[in-house]
């Protein structure tokens, strides 16, 4: 049997009792932010008098930074700024989750605030309509560790009937997969799939398409969902690149990009142009595609279980042990999107999307200007 936190096996009967009560018109918002790991997420709560109708009418607020990897204590104080407004699928509306950046005591952005810059860039590009849609890979674990369902003492039966599976020898965890979807659902994550993968105990879920900003702030917000709906199953989702070692897939966080030139008449040449200026920053990339510098994928993009070696950049039509695949369908109509499938699991979207925009749109206009400015 998994082993399971306590507080799952509570009577959720009697929680029932007092979740039913009314509240008048006074609202929950629950504030949530990244934390000085660049990977885990807090979260707090407060009171308003009634039920904001948009995200300038939720106030700032603060935290103890010293508590969260992201302060002193001699100077701990952190802003909250709310960016982003969704329903509460845990105390129903009219309550709400509002996503924030977090800004230091001198009003910059903290260290793991990758919002901020993504914004920026996101901004400079908005004419290009440039969409994203990023599949969530995560692993479910008991409490004590070990993936939820597997055998305590051995493994599973190898790779090849999970991926996709129905059935209580193949689908590990369904429950929390379907309750996560519709809370998604209810928040208003723009959520688009979900499935299990190809290890045992291995989901992924997608999220998009999504514009700009919007991407990074939706994919936050579903995997505090995740989290929150594990919590109350006593069970935990990791986004571990490689959670077990050996013969199993490990998890990324496949990232497909789609501009208006892409997705017209003629667009491949502009998806090839992308891939081309991809390729001559591959390194760069690695680099911001998971919170340790490249670390984290290390283990994982090693050249088998459907990656490309991280030191390599490849592409290909269809070909899931490429850096950047194009799906076949984009190749035979000639226009779409392609899958960047570097990645890890843990990556900031912020990030991910911030160098994959700045690479392909903005890098040739900086390097003209710096140039220019060189020649002067």
């Amino acid at each position: 049997m998994a082993s399971v936190s306590p507080s799952s096996k509570l009577n959720k009967a009697v929680r029932q009792q007092y979740m039913s009560l009314p509240q008048g018109t006074k609202c929950q918002v629950t504030y949530i932010w990244i934390d000085g790991t660049g990977e885990q997420l807090r979260n707090k709560t407060r009171t308003l008098d009634k039920e904001p109708t948009s995200i300038d009418d939720v106030p700032e607020w603060n935290f103890d930074g010293s508590s969260t990897y992201q302060a002193e204590g001699s100077n701990s104080d952190m802003y909250l700024i709310p960016v982003r407004m969704f329903r509460d699928p845990f105390t129903h509306d009219p309550n709400k989750l509002v996503l924030c950046e977090v800004l230091k005591y001198n009003r910059l952005p903290a260290e793991t605030n990758h919002r901020a810059k993504c914004k920026k860039v996101m901004e400079k590009i908005k004419e290009h309509c440039i969409w994203f849609g990023i599949e969530q890979e995560y692993t479910l674990l008991g409490t004590d560790g070990h993936p939820f369902g597997w055998p305590t003492n051995g493994f599973p039966g190898p790779q090849g009937p999970y991926y996709c599976g129905v059935g209580a020898d193949s689908a590990y965890g369904r429950d929390i997969v379907e309750c996560h979807y519709k809370a998604c659902l209810y928040a208003g994550i723009n959520i688009y799939g979900t499935n299990a993968e190809v290890m045992p105990s291995q989901w992924e879920f997608q999220v998009g398409p999504c514009e700009g900003i919007d991407m990074g702030d939706h994919l936050w917000v579903a995997r505090f969902l995740l989290h929150r709906v594990c919590e109350d199953f006593g069970v935990v989702a990791t986004l571990d690149p490689k959670p077990m070692k050996g013969n199993w897939n490990g998890a990324g966080c496949h990232t497909n990009v789609s501009t208006k030139q892409m997705r017209e008449e003629g667009g491949l040449k502009f998806i090839e142009t992308a891939i081309d200026k991809l390729s001559e920053k591959h390194m760069e990339h690695i680099r911001v595609y998971d919170p340790r510098g490249g670390q984290d994928n290390v283990r994982r993009l090693t050249g088998h279980h459907e990656t490309a070696n991280i030191n390599d950049f490849s592409t290909g039509v269809a070909n899931r042990g490429a850096s950047i695949r194009v799906p076949r369908h984009v190749g035979q109509e000639g226009k779409g999107y392609f899958e960047d499938r570097r990645p890890a699991a843990n990556c900031d979207p912020y990030n991910v999307t911030w160098a994959i925009a700045k690479t392909c749109l903005l890098c040739s206009e900086e390097e003209v200007e710096e140039e220019k400015e060189k020649e002067l």
